[in-house]
């Protein structure tokens, strides 16, 4: 079936299955291969490699944060030009988008790779920690034009409906990644540098095979010569700004909170924060999978105009989200001493306990993050980014720094609540713009112009 009969004649519910499941195990095997990063640095080499890893984990992602930028803001308008039936200005979208990633790479790595040892030192790191930061971080900027480009790949082979490929893909870069990192730190006893290494690699052979259907015209998309325009580029960057300003807020967000955890509770405080970051990379991949993957489709039938068939699809998704975020809390709350164990295997009684606690108080944040989070997919994928944008970086930084300050007195235990707080004030705020923007949502369903002839849309399944 093509990218537009799946996207306008699937019913809802089976869409839903279609696009999402895929794009949720996709994006669940993208969230096991940083797991097992993690797991296998604890436990082949050490709590102070493993504490190395999560400080420089922020300016990893933040390498990755204009690519991503671009590619998801490139994805709607994209989606939306092809449900208009505007094929040739969907492809030069994406061949610019393409080139503006590579470009980000280049620019974002050289900067990551100069200032490494600077910004380590800021956090506080000194020593053997410092030390092993920056290798980390600087394999990953030496390799980012060619690996920030793979996320933006999966959102481009989701719109022409390659979504086991898709699938697949992530699938085959997480089990390389794996047998990679094994071989490197196992068998070989290499350090951390290895660990950044076998990630790059899994990446740069991913984004080569995912780009092989564009290159050999088989898909919707195809690369054109590219027409920058200003309209253009504005457009990119106000659609891929909610997640562009979520990355970065978050990463400010975890900088911040390393800043302090080095100086509240040294390296210990900081590897507990990790797990917590480990446990958080583990579900939200999955709601962002279920949720990202309907983007294509909602931004296509809102291109189209079936707004009755843009609000089913996102019932899905809201529900969906909702149970995989109930249970993930669950499943926190019950097994704490578990996920401890399996970052930090030879857990001092101390550390055991502090990481047993900061993960029961972190539970409590997914009783109500699945909200924000699915309002904000739908505020984009219909093109609304302000309202996006503003859900995404009061959740990342204004609630986070807020409750910094008024948790101060209690601690490491007010940074664990912190989670718990943001994801409510985030709940309530997207409760909010979902009431204020209800009236332009609810639009019915109208004629749509196609060319030079008027066609009505089907009735929404």
């Amino acid at each position: 079936m093509n990218s537009a009969a799946l996207f306008s004649k699937t019913p809802p519910v089976k869409l839903f299955f279609l696009a999402s499941l895929p794009g949720a195990v996709s994006m669940l095997a993208s969230a096991l291969y940083q797991t097992i990063d993690g797991i296998f640095v604890g436990q082949f080499l050490g709590e102070t490699a493993f504490a190395a890893l999560n400080l420089a984990m922020p300016f990893v992602i933040i390498n990755f944060a204009l690519a991503d930028l671009i590619g998801v803001g490139s994805a709607v308008p994209i989606s939306v030009s092809l449900g208009k039936r505007q094929g040739q200005e969907a492809n030069n979208i994406f061949s610019c988008a393409v080139l503006l990633i590579v470009g980000a790479g280049v620019l974002v790595g050289a900067l990551l790779y100069a200032l490494a040892p600077a910004l380590m030192a800021l956090m506080g790191a000194e020593g053997e920690f410092a030390a092993l930061a920056v290798q980390y971080l600087r394999v990953y900027a030496l390799c980012s034009p060619v690996t920030t480009i793979i996320f933006a790949m999966d959102n481009y082979l989701r719109i022409c409906g390659y979504l086991r490929i898709s699938m697949a893909l992530n699938v085959m870069m997480s089990a390389v990644v794996m047998a990679v990192e094994y071989l490197f730190l196992g068998v070989l006893g290499f350090g951390i540098w290895a660990a950044a290494l076998a990630t790059c690699l899994g990446m740069m052979l991913c984004v080569a095979l995912a780009l092989v259907p564009f290159l050999r015209k088989k898909t919707v998309l195809r690369f054109c010569r590219p027409r920058f325009r200003a309209r253009m580029v504005r457009q990119i960057v106000a659609c891929g700004s909610p997640n562009f300003l979520n990355n970065i807020a978050g990463r400010i967000t975890s900088i911040l909170m390393n800043f302090l955890l080095v100086r509240m509770g040294g390296e210990t405080a900081v590897s507990v924060y990790g797990i917590l970051m480990y446990a958080e990379g583990f579900i939200q991949p999955l709601l962002y999978g279920m949720c990202d993957s309907l983007q294509p489709a909602v931004g296509y039938n809102w291109g189209a105009g079936r707004f009755s068939r843009v609000r089913a699809i996102e019932r899905c998704c809201f529900a969906a989200s909702a149970v995989v975020s109930l249970l993930s809390a669950a499943a926190i709350a019950l097994a704490p001493e578990f996920l401890t164990r399996l970052f930090v295997a030879d857990a001092a009684p101390g550390v055991l306990a502090l990481s047993v606690g900061a993960l029961r108080l972190f539970a409590l944040t997914y009783l109500t993050r699945w909200f924000s989070f699915a309002a904000q997919s739908y505020m984009l994928a219909v093109e609304k980014p302000l309202p996006a944008s503003l859900i995404s970086v009061c959740t990342a930084l204004v609630f986070p720094v807020l409750l910094l300050l008024l948790f101060s007195s209690w601690g490491l235990t007010g940074i664990w609540l912190n989670f718990a707080g943001t994801s409510a004030l985030a709940g309530l705020l997207a409760g909010g713009v979902l009431l204020r923007e209800r009236k332009q949502l609810a639009r019915p369903d109208e004629p749509v112009k196609d060319g030079t002839e008027e066609t009505e849309r089907p009735p929404a399944r």
